[in-house]
């Protein structure tokens, strides 16, 4: 090899390197066979086909695997994160090139690559040892409360660490015993090199021998560990992201109630979650960012999402240890207090770094405490009975449902069956007197912009979002069955709601029973009659608003520029939470959770009205019926009221008109 030509001896001062084949098909015997064993467990759970998007996985392996897209959004742990694991892709690349190299003789470790080997093991390898100790010192120190350290965690730091730390240090042997002219594209080791060249050849060469050896052992240690350890979350995260799922968020799985076969609704078992639901548990990498954006678990309250997962994981390993225990999840895995009182607002799953599947896992026990043992809080049993009885949660006779939108001048699908909208005012915007005025406000609003719109009159039920996500899947089913009917006899084509749920409900729910329908919400409607011109805004508001997401329409839909967009027209000066849009905080509404009392830590409702009042805004927006009634309930609480106003956009946008 001509000495122009950058490279380096390979195995130089190690005699019989290839010992180290034997410790490495040890290591790979032992962490193929931890894997399996993962996978016998993962094989509790049932079937469910995860592969029907691969090329959409793939890209979203490079975006949120590879370009750590979620991690990233918290600078500090996010930044760490991301220099250890490009830290040790390089890494893992120099070694692949030596190893082809040295075991099968292939002449690639020299020339550009060599060089580019040597600048980005050293470079990204610094910036790995940095960011392994920014980490320990988060962990050790600083200690986050949503973060648990487990003998685990530490271990599996400290091997990183001592990898990171013997492959720098003989790398400064190396350069300290021999010349090396490319020393300054292997920065690092050069640094070392200096003082370590105080010492003797016969040290340098000895010191090298035995820590070359060490840093090998340790290496196939680290290998044989993966399985064992936390760091599975490694290559089981990017899997979980492959196969995450697609489609609509929050789509619960549809009960077949004719299926005799059935033996029970609801899941309480370990064989009644599918294979993916058990790979979760192995895939959550236990950084606690469910945790910081729960709105239950920042209440106050004992729901932990991460907690849940993990216990699960803990059923699964006991369930292999004795076969024939059957360990109910209600009790072990998440107590009954946990699973009424999510939210189901999934802020949990939008910070999830791996796209771990909480809350569907919580609404299947929902649906067991339901429909299998009847066990509800009692408001809820209230509720039940009256959409059986009436349509509506309160109990408002059903016969007045469209009293008020008659009063506003609306006519129902009988009297002009060729309109072109069905608006769906929901049972808030119905009977709610707070709310009627945002059904006012956008009656006045198409009628301005000449939209061809009815209702369903007396014969509009509730769309069944509460039922369904309190688990009362039957009765859902009974609502929206009831709803798709009436709708398919009277050939309605297009749907416009001012309730987020109920837009969620008829766009991704409604489909799997047969009710296919053009939904849209009034924030984007309004915004393309801004947008085209059949709404001139006419009056400014020389005033600040913060505007409130909800969570089934921010997380849920993505829809979030529509909203702020139709507030800039308008004039105002916009100004957000703390919490916004993807990390919006609930208001404590969703779930379910309107109808139910909330007995335990802080009101979720005051705790979010007190971070927007903190900002000092004239005006306080959003764009659904369950957020504007928590708000203004949150703004009164904290006796605000005379300070700051909680509307709706339609509310607003009709004083702009």
């Amino acid at each position: 090899m001509s000495p122009d030509i950058p490279t380096r001896e390979i195995y130089w001062n190690i005699d019989m390197p290839h010992w180290l084949f034997l410790f490495f098909a040890a290591a790979v015997i032992i962490c193929v066979y931890g894997f399996y064993r993962r996978y016998k467990l993962w094989k509790m759970g049932h079937k469910e086909n995860r592969l029907k998007y691969l090329w959409q996985g793939i890209k979203d392996i490079l975006s949120y695997g590879f370009a750590h897209k979620r991690i990233l959004r918290e600078p500090y742990p996010g930044l760490a994160h991301f220099f250890v694991f490009w830290g040790f892709v390089f890494l893992v690349f120099a070694t692949l090139v030596v190893m082809i190299q040295a075991d099968f003789g292939l002449k690639i470790f020299q020339g550009d690559l060599y060089l580019f080997i040597k600048v980005t093991a050293n470079a990204f390898g610094f910036a790995a040892l940095l960011a392994i100790l920014a980490t320990m010192f988060r962990r050790y120190v600083l200690k986050p409360a949503h973060m648990e350290s487990k003998p685990d965690d530490t271990i599996s730091l400290i091997l990183i660490l001592v990898i990171l730390v013997t492959g720098f240090v003989i790398e400064g042997l190396r350069m300290a015993a021999i010349p090396d002219p490319w020393e300054a594209y292997g920065f690092v080791g050069a640094w070392l090199a200096v003082p370590l060249r105080l010492l003797s050849f016969d040290t340098l060469l000895l010191l090298h021998k035995i820590l070359w050896w060490f840093h090998m052992a340790i290496s196939m240690v680290a290998i044989a560990y993966v399985p064992y350890s936390k760091l599975i979350h490694i290559p089981l995260g990017f899997v979980n992201i492959l196969l995450r799922k697609r489609g609509p968020v929050g789509v619960p799985s549809t009960i077949d109630f004719e299926d005799e076969s059935l033996e029970s609704y609801g899941k309480n078992q370990l064989k009644e979650l599918s294979w993916k639901e058990l790979f979760d548990t192995d895939a959550c990498m236990r950084c606690g960012r469910c945790v910081r954006s729960c709105p239950a678990n920042l209440s106050g309250k004992s729901l932990n999402p991460k907690q849940i997962i993990q216990n699960i994981r803990t059923l699964m390993e006991d369930k292999e240890k004795s076969p024939e225990a059957e360990q109910p999840l209600i009790g072990k895995a998440a107590t009954e207090d946990d699973i009424w009182a999510c939210t189901t607002c999934r802020s949990c799953e939008q910070q999830c770094p791996v796209f771990i599947d909480h809350i569907d896992k919580i609404i299947e026990m929902r649906r067991y405490l339901t429909l299998m043992e009847s066990k509800f809080p009692h408001e809820a049993q209230c509720m039940f009975r009256s959409l059986e009885t009436n349509s509506n949660p309160w109990g408002i006779g059903w016969n007045t449902r469209h009293d008020f939108l008659q009063s506003c001048g609306v006519k129902t699908i009988e009297e002009n069956p060729q309109a072109e909208y069905l608006y769906f005012p929901g049972c808030y915007g119905c009977y709610d007197t707070r709310n009627q005025k945002v059904s006012a406000a956008l009656v006045k609003l198409l009628q301005a912009a000449g939209i061809d719109f009815v209702t369903l009159g007396n014969n509009e039920k509730c769309c069944g979002d509460p039922a369904r996500r309190l688990g009362n899947e039957y009765l859902f089913v009974t609502q929206a069955t009831e709803n798709i009917e009436i709708m398919k006899k009277h050939g309605v084509k297009k749907i416009i709601t001012q309730c987020p749920h109920c837009y969620n409900t008829f766009k991704n729910e409604y489909p799997a029973l047969g009710g296919d329908f053009e939904v849209i919400h009034h924030t984007e409607l309004l915004a393309s009659l801004v947008m085209s011109g059949k709404l001139q805004i006419k009056n400014k508001f020389d005033q600040t608003i913060t505007y409130h997401d909800s969570c089934y329409l921010g997380r849920y839909h993505q829809i979030y520029k529509q909203p702020r967009n139709l507030l800039k027209a308008a004039g105002f000066k916009l100004k957000e939470m703390k919490h916004t849009r993807k990390k919006s905080l609930c208001c404590g509404a969703g779930g379910g959770r309107m109808w139910l009392e909330e007995n335990h830590g802080e009101r979720i409702n005051e705790m979010r009205t007190k971070e927007a009042l903190a900002i000092h805004p004239d005006l306080i927006g959003t764009a659904c019926p369950y957020c504007l009634t928590m708000l203004d309930d949150g703004v009164a609480a904290c006796k605000a009221r005379k300070k700051v106003k909680v509307l709706d956009i339609a509310e607003i946008l009709a004083e702009a008109i």
